[in-house]
């Protein structure tokens, strides 16, 4: 099946590509810069804000990996405008099955970006096409960037009532990657890691794997996305539900070349999966921040 993924080269898109192609699926990568193709990875030029390249990208195309978001500050950019003229470029070339990846509550609390990929869920639903909506918790690799990104403070603030359902990326990519092979499911399907941790909890195993010391000072997260949150309304008991732990990814075991799982599922030192952002609001809430927002030249 000949499949282009969109936002290939994010947390999941990068991920996704390997796993699609270790399926032995064509995989073909949308990006806005122009990339030369290489092994079994086709890269087409394509931009999901102006639709320049979409319909030459969808050509010939099975099935649509949509996992590209503009993220919290590109106001649904590519989350609407941009899965509207997907989807119509999509239309246009007979594409049978597109996936769409979003959050887990998106539905429950249409708030701040989460709207946007409510939005983005029911254009993908009315459609027309054959559709699936993969609703995922937030990326162990997102949460230890935030992490990251919020070492230098001299203190770590931590709401102990927040609850995190943290999942790999690489298997979130696993389900994804089966579920463009059943064919459009025409419904949503959440999909969260093996187990719920507070804030804190999740901060103080971080510093421990990371061998740092940083007192952790509670405080109250304030804003309606964290109310709902503390509510328990981004978490889900869907199964199935990924198996690698907070724990296990932050302590993997020391790498075996014939570990097929391994290769599967970790992103090599230098994919953009591991390369910090310059800019943290890029990153996106348990979604794909693949998709950069344009820049004024």
């Amino acid at each position: 099946m000949r499949i282009l993924v969109t936002g290939a080269t994010g947390m999941l898109g990068s991920a996704l590509v390997p796993a699609l192609v270790k399926a032995g699926h064509q995989v073909r990568a949308l990006s806005r810069a122009k990339r030369e193709s290489r092994g079994n990875v086709e890269w087409a030029w394509g931009d999901l804000i102006s639709g320049n390249g979409l319909a030459e990208a969808v050509h010939g195309a099975d099935a649509v990996a949509h996992l590209a978001t503009s993220g919290r500050k590109g106001r649904g950019a590519v989350d609407i405008p941009g899965t509207r003229l997907l989807i119509i470029a999509a239309r246009d070339a007979g594409v049978r099955h597109l996936l769409l990846t979003s959050v887990v509550g998106a539905d429950r609390v249409p708030a701040g970006y989460l709207r946007y990929k409510l939005e983005a869920e029911r254009l993908v639903a009315e459609s027309g096409l054959g559709w699936t909506i993969l609703r995922a918790t937030p990326f162990h690799q997102w949460l230890d960037q935030r992490l990251r990104d919020a070492v230098s403070l001299p203190v770590l603030p931590v709401d102990p009532t927040v609850p995190w359902q943290p999942v790999h990326t690489g298997e979130v990519a696993a389900r994804a990657a089966a579920l463009l092979a059943a064919g459009p499911q025409s419904t949503e399907i959440d999909y969260g890691g093996p187990e719920v941790l507070n804030t804190e909890e999740l901060a103080r195993t971080w510093l421990r794997a990371r061998h740092l010391r940083r007192a952790c000072l509670p405080v109250r997260f304030p804003g309606r996305l964290y109310a709902a949150q503390r509510a328990g309304d981004l978490i889900t008991d869907a199964t199935p539900k990924g198996e690698i732990t907070w724990h296990d990814y932050l302590n993997p075991p020391a790498p075996d070349p014939s570990d097929d799982f391994a290769s599967e599922h970790t992103a090599s030192p230098t994919s953009p999966a591991n390369q910090p952002e310059q800019d943290p609001d890029l990153h996106v809430y348990g979604g794909d921040e693949g998709y950069e927002r344009p820049t004024r030249g």
